[in-house]
């Protein structure tokens, strides 16, 4: 997958727990502090939606450079990064969202013990 070279690959398979545990992408973006986190406080809801970085540390800071090259080569996380940005969104928040989109494929990876397809997406829905 582009973006995710030997080095982070071995990283993300010590830190997540074994795929048999996790159940599911969105449980081991959780494990990672990717989890999106809403804030609010009664009926106050103002401020922005942020990670909840109450996961992993070495995990996300694993991530962090690996995924600014996923979005510069990787078709499917160069889209995700595109969309929020172009509605106006902080790069920060579209690099916080495609690390989340990471650890999901790298899950999915793990998981169906197959490699990254960038087309498994329209081969399904097609």
């Amino acid at each position: 997958m582009n973006g995710v070279g030997r080095q982070t690959a071995t990283t993300v398979l010590a830190e997540l727990p074994p795929v048999a545990e996790v159940r599911s992408a969105e449980s081991a973006a959780a494990h990672a502090g990717l989890a999106p986190s809403e804030f609010a406080s009664g009926k106050s809801v103002k401020k922005r939606t942020r990670l909840s970085k109450a996961g992993n540390v070495r995990l996300r800071t694993a991530l962090y450079l690996p995924t600014l090259t996923a979005v510069r080569f990787n078709s499917v996380l160069r889209g995700f990064f595109d969309r929020p940005v172009a509605a106006g969104k902080p790069r920060m928040q579209a690099v916080g969202a495609c690390m989340r989109k990471l650890v999901v494929l790298c899950y999915g990876v793990l998981k169906n013990r197959a490699p990254f397809d960038p087309d498994w997406a329209s081969r399904i829905s097609g």
